[in-house]
């Protein structure tokens, strides 16, 4: 028999009441009758100084019905099967996760990851399962359950140490968050089969405050999962670092003379004075004068320095600081991309009041870009190899059949035009172009003036302007246009229409590439477009989206994949940053394989093009995290979530509960105390009526 509330038998210790009453003795209340007692002195009567019990069974029954009371306040109830329902599986479920991030870099930090590591695995019971992860920006599985279990038990620790020795860290960012949810998943269910015993993750790592956590935010953790952290501390806390920066966005000139850093100082750090400067791969000494920089801890500044012409010099470099796997960032001078554009048009360059004028300006070279227009007659007999060679054409004025049908040719193998309607005439000459017979066109002149709406904003050429804060275009007026029919093209899409519903940007899918059309010219006799500051950013979307203009990153971090841009037939190789040589598989489109910073080199049909790979600024904020954070965002930290083994105690409970409820052995201790107690009257009673006293009646 057990008890759900065994407390309440603590009661039962009121049994010494009843006996501690029968031990006291009282002065008798027997008489006798005597004659006249004025010659003595009053005396009580004498009492033994041993106490004896008296009316045992009396006795019995008060101390039985107190200890029958007590135990049906306990709730009595008898044990079950139902308890023993409980799963039963491994003691536990440990999975070591292991950081191998960048920062781990740092002296004595890995060392001590083995260290610890090899502790835990040595404290495992014969009948857990293990498992070991590594993670950076993603978890990866370094020994599984299964290949845990199928080791031998006096080897499983050996073998396990040994896979780790091999190991050491990367060059990765620290994604915390999304490695937790990993290791949290791969716990929850192996082989299809849920564990009954603690699930535990055994996380080791540095925890620097760069580490990324926001998978966490919204992720529910597996019930009886529990994470314990090990946290490694540097021996050196003193880290800074160096982060190249973009370019500044309105000052294309110092771009091409001065390239920004950003130098971070931990907050932990006990340095302030530091010297950045240019050096050459392989060497220790920097390419001219370096500059000296002041940072607090905590704190990060901003430095210009100038591009180094010497040649050679490839990286920017930090000294004055304790731990080195972040002092480097890699850096290439900026190519100038030339862009070749044919315009076919009669206009004068010089003529301020044709597009052509306009385009030009648009269109002014810088240190990134460099832009050919070439303009030429639409009726020239170059136009077809002109359209070869131009990465964008632009049409403005009617051309002959044949030079039409040879442009349309271009767009069925790729090419895009751009077609700016500068009078409805010319519009119905360029059927041939458009793949019809013929063009319903006819002139529009709106009473004032037209506005654009119904703009697509989810359309490249209008992405840029999407945000409410650039996306007003009623300001740009357009004082006529070609009103054309836009059903006659198939495919046809319009992008933008006039506040009148006509069409004022239409894109026809044509072959493998595209015609966009715009039904009015953007020169003043025509619309505000030029003069307006939406042009701009409008030409070179046009460029962007008919790959004219093909934007690359400045540089990328470790582990990012790098687009190739090779052709499907050629079989590209890929130089790594230590030399060495990596072929491609025919007509690969990326090169992912991005494991450390430096300067990687593709070579593909006799060109080479270099990319930069540098680490995640994130790496360089090395002051500690605080575990209150993890448990912030619903971790379950070892000392603040049940266990398990908890949760089965709980579980016990609860069986314990449902089987006293459905048994209810109190009623029958509380009827038993009833009964008790009425006997205990009962026999009271007659006791009390045996010893009353005898009144002897006096002499007259």
């Amino acid at each position: 028999m057990s008890f759900l509330a065994p407390f309440f038998l603590l009661g039962a210790l009121a049994i010494g009441a009843p006996i501690i009453f029968h031990l006291i003795r009282r002065t008798t209340r027997e008489r006798t009758v005597f004659s006249s007692l004025m010659f003595f002195q009053p005396t009580p009567p004498r009492l033994t100084k041993r106490s004896r019990l008296e009316h045992w069974l009396l006795l019995l029954l008060r101390c039985l019905a107190l200890a029958l009371l007590a135990a049906g306040f306990s709730r009595p109830f008898f044990k079950q099967t139902a308890a023993a329902d409980i799963p039963s599986g491994p003691t536990k479920r440990v999975l070591v996760l292991i950081d191998v991030s960048a920062s781990m870099r740092r002296a004595d930090l890995w060392a001590d990851a083995k260290a610890r590591a090899t502790a835990v695995l040595r404290s495992v019971d014969a009948s857990d399962q293990v498992a070991v992860f590594t993670f950076g920006t993603q978890a990866h599985s370094l020994i599984g359950f299964a290949e845990w279990d199928k080791t031998a038990l006096d080897a499983r620790v050996a073998f396990a140490t040994a896979r780790i020795a091999e190991t050491s860290p990367g060059w990765s960012g620290t994604n915390l968050g999304a490695s937790l949810v990993t290791a949290a998943e791969a716990l929850g269910d192996v082989d299809g089969l849920k564990s009954a015993g603690l699930r535990q993750i055994v996380l080791i790592t540095d925890l620097q405050s760069g580490a990324r956590l926001e998978a966490l935010q919204a992720y529910e953790w597996p019930k009886g999962v529990e994470l314990t952290v090990e946290t490694l501390k540097a021996r050196n806390p003193t880290n800074a670092g160096v982060q190249l920066l973009g370019d500044a966005v309105d000052t294309d000139r110092q771009a091409a003379t001065t390239v920004r850093v950003r130098v971070s100082n931990a907050a932990d750090s006990n340095r302030e004075q530091f010297k950045v400067g240019w050096m050459r791969p392989g060497t220790s000494e920097f390419v001219g004068s370096s500059v000296d920089t002041y940072v607090p801890p905590g704190q990060s500044r901003i430095l210009s320095l100038p591009v180094e012409s010497s040649g050679g010099a490839q990286s920017i470099v930090l000294r004055g600081d304790d731990e080195d796997f972040d002092n480097t960032a890699f850096l290439i001078p900026p190519v100038q991309q030339k862009i070749d554009l044919a315009y076919l048009g009669s206009e004068k360059a010089e003529d301020s009041t044709q597009p052509l004028y306009f385009l030009q300006r648009a269109l002014s070279d810088s240190p990134r870009l460099a832009f050919k227009i070439s303009p030429q007659l639409p009726s020239a007999p170059l136009i077809e190899s002109a359209g070869r060679s131009a990465a964008l054409l632009i049409v403005t004025e009617a051309m002959p059949a044949a030079g039409a049908t040879a442009l349309r040719e271009q767009v069925l193998a790729g090419k895009t035009i751009f077609v700016a309607l500068k009078s409805a005439a010319a519009a119905a000459q360029l059927a041939p172009l458009f793949g019809v017979n013929q063009v319903e066109v006819e002139e529009g002149k709106p009473a004032s003036y037209a506005m654009l709406a119904e703009i697509d904003f989810q359309h490249p050429l209008f992405a840029a302007f999407a945000d409410p804060r650039f996306s007003d275009f009623t300001k740009i007026h357009f004082w006529k246009y070609r009103k054309i029919v836009s059903t006659a093209f198939a495919g046809a899409r319009s992008i933008a229409k006039f506040d009148n519903g006509d069409p004022a940007l239409l894109e026809i899918p044509t072959g493998k590439g595209r015609i966009i059309i715009l039904t009015a010219g953007w020169n003043p006799e025509d619309s505000q477009l030029a003069v307006s500051s939406k042009f701009v950013p409008l030409i070179y979307a046009l460029l962007e989206y008919s790959g004219a203009l093909t934007t690359r990153a400045a540089q990328y971090l470790v582990g990012d994949a790098i687009p190739l841009a090779t052709a499907g037939v050629e079989v590209p190789s890929v130089t790594l940053p230590d030399g060495t040589l990596r072929a491609l598989a025919a007509g690969a489109t990326s090169f992912a394989d991005t494991t450390r910073p430096g300067v990687y080199r593709v070579a593909a049909g006799g060109r080479t093009q270099s990319y930069v790979v540098n680490l995640d600024a994130a790496e360089m904020r090395t002051a500690p995290l605080a575990i209150e954070e993890l448990e912030r965002l619903g971790a379950p930290l070892a000392h603040s979530k049940p266990t398990a083994a908890i949760d089965v105690a709980k579980e016990i409970a609860l069986q314990s509960t449902e089987a006293e409820s459905r048994q209810k052995l109190w009623r029958w201790f509380i009827l038993a105390t009833i009964a008790v107690l009425l006997g205990e009257s009962l026999l009271a009673g007659r006791t009390a009526r045996k010893s009353s006293p005898v009144n002897v009646p006096t002499s007259p």
